[in-house]
């Protein structure tokens, strides 16, 4: 989704054209660049102003999440986009509530977010796998609101946000019918960090793009049950369902497009030692799905 141009393009156009100026190198990201500042520049100013309906500040701030995504996979860097972000929170926050230029601004940004507010399903491809997200939900049972699928060898794996209470939940169909005692999600510790760990030498293979254990962080599994029928892989009849806190969530929505992270699966070994299934789920655009929920 575009802007429309004009006085918007005019308003933002001092600062969006110095997109070139930061990004030197990828000059071919120009458009989600100036679509990240835009969209962040708005989502301050509707946080400060007030502009508009909650429906559609949440569509912009998803639209801001999947734009910051698309401008990561270009080719910037992190630091990059965090300069690009501030240089727009701080115009946005020079500008008067009641101005002539951010008043049209909001009518035309309402005006291309109307529609997709009112959208139920969107789906958010990546460069490997793909987010669904479905606003509806149910008052009986559980359904997915935020979902990657996954297969590790013959096993199969559903994982995101599920039910009312959008719980960060893994559901898990196993071949052989092993039970697992325990599940891990791991994926890189930003604080510990300066970025993704992306080895190109592996291509399309997610196991190429997560942090070594060293720079990770863990969230082990709250809970562990039997899976709601809702909520099973394809085909499935039976399954492991696992909730995790809900700061995996936050964690995950913080982590670079392009990588991934992993979900082990522990089982009690025949001679007493644990063994230990992995799965791999791509980050992609999790954040943008998770502020379309919202």
């Amino acid at each position: 989704m575009t802007y429309p141009k004009g006085r918007w393009a005019q308003w933002t156009g001092l600062v969006i054209g110095g997109t070139v100026a930061l990004f030197p190198g990828i000059l071919f990201a120009a458009n989600a660049a100036d679509q990240l500042y835009e969209r962040t520049l708005m989502t301050a100013a509707d946080g400060r102003c007030r502009l508009f309906a909650p429906a559609i500040g949440s569509a912009l701030d998803a639209a801001r999440a999947q734009a910051r995504g698309a401008t990561l996979r270009s080719g910037a860097t992190q630091a990059q986009v965090e300069a690009l972000e501030g240089r727009a929170r701080s115009k946005a926050a020079a500008a008067a509530c009641n101005s002539k230029d951010l008043t049209t601004a909001a009518e035309r940004v309402r005006g291309a977010f109307e529609a997709y507010a009112t959208l139920q399903k969107m789906t958010y491809p990546g460069d490997v796998a793909s987010w669904q997200a479905d606003r509806p939900v149910s008052a009986t049972f559980p359904v997915w609101r935020l979902s990657q699928p996954s297969t590790f060898g013959p096993d199969r794996l559903i994982f995101g946000l599920a039910g009312r209470a959008k719980a960060v939940m893994a559901v898990a169909t196993f071949a052989d019918g092993a039970q697992p005692y325990a599940a891990r999600l791991v994926m890189r510790d930003p604080a510990r960090t300066q970025g993704p760990y992306i080895d190109a030498r592996g291509g399309r293979s997610l196991s190429a793009k997560v942090a070594p254990r060293s720079a990770s962080q863990v969230f082990n599994a709250e809970t562990r049950d039997e899976a709601a029928l809702t909520l099973l892989p394809t085909g499935a009849k039976t399954g492991m369902g696992f909730r995790f806190p809900m700061a995996a969530a936050e964690a995950l929505s913080l982590l670079d497009p392009r990588e991934a992270v992993i979900l082990e699966f522990t089982f009690a070994g025949r001679n007493g030692g644990d063994l230990v299934r992995k799965a791999y789920v791509e980050v992609g655009d999790f954040a943008a799905g998770r502020a379309f929920l919202r």
